[in-house]
């Protein structure tokens, strides 16, 4: 009886350091995403605005890798299994390179926001999304406009873009919107497992990424390269991608992103 009750007390001793050490890292995380946020949040305006519009001309290689990739595949069910991969180029450069993405934003300044809620912070708050969002779409668009204006890349090739855009641009916006939600979640996911990636840092990109390109989740940025190629190329029209795409995605990407914001804060 006696050494049953050793035994159980080990387990029980056991159980609380797994249960001490698995909430500790938890903490670690959440510590590591809230200084980074305090950093973005004092960052100037101007540095936000070269780093957005960066970003944005970085996430038109998303666009351009998976036409590429898709060119030289067969037309066959399994071809977005692999010409996927190229959607995940944009954001490989956008992470490592340390580029304001607005979807990465939903989460990271808002930790140290609702952690301490101030006016200041709350202003900041308003003020990088702003900037970074304008930045990121400006630049965004000069990418799609460059790529379908000038003979960088062969008529096949251009052709391919086009196609990718014009699927963006085949479902109502309610659907759009709920697409936009779970890309955001899983954008602000990635942004909350990297702190403890360390050397997987570009596989949990690639792996978040991919899942985002191949379920065809709504994404603000890498769509807006897609769909405003289409405008360029005079098969849609800026009302169709703004009330059709831009405005849902970016209403679905916010919800999302602060949904993954919200249990997080609430489980610390």
């Amino acid at each position: 009886m006696t050494h049953n009750q050793d035994d159980a007390k080990q387990q029980e001793r056991e159980e609380d350091e797994i249960y001490e050490k698995s909430a500790a890292s938890a903490r670690v995380v959440y510590k590591a995403v809230e200084i980074e946020g305090e950093e973005e949040l004092e960052r100037s305006t101007s540095a936000l605005a070269w780093s957005g519009v960066a970003a944005g001309l970085s996430m038109g290689f998303s666009l351009v890798t998976e036409g590429l990739l898709r060119s030289h595949l067969p037309d066959a069910p399994w071809r977005p299994l692999i010409a996927k991969f190229g959607y995940t180029v944009g954001f490989l450069i956008v992470v490592l390179g340390r580029q304001q993405l607005f979807t990465e934003n939903t989460l990271t300044p808002i930790i140290p926001f609702l952690h301490r809620p101030t006016k200041k912070k709350f202003v900041n708050v308003m003020r990088l999304w702003l900037v970074v969002l304008i930045t990121n779409l400006v630049a965004a668009g000069a990418f799609a406009y460059v790529l379908a204006k000038s003979p960088a890349f062969d008529p096949e090739i251009k052709k391919v873009f086009l196609e990718i855009g014009k699927e963006s641009f085949t479902h109502d916006a309610v659907t759009v919107l709920v697409r936009g939600v779970f890309a955001g979640w899983l954008i602000a996911l990635m942004v909350w497992l990297l702190p403890v990636a360390e050397t997987a840092r570009v596989g949990v990109i690639i792996i978040i990424t991919y899942i985002v390109g191949l379920g065809q989740l709504t994404h603000i940025i890498a769509g807006s390269v897609e769909t405003i190629y289409v405008v360029a190329c005079g098969e849609a029209t800026w009302s169709q991608y703004i009330f059709g795409y831009m405005f849902p995605t970016l209403i679905g990407n916010v919800l999302g992103g602060t949904a993954l914001v919200a249990a997080i804060n609430h489980a610390q």
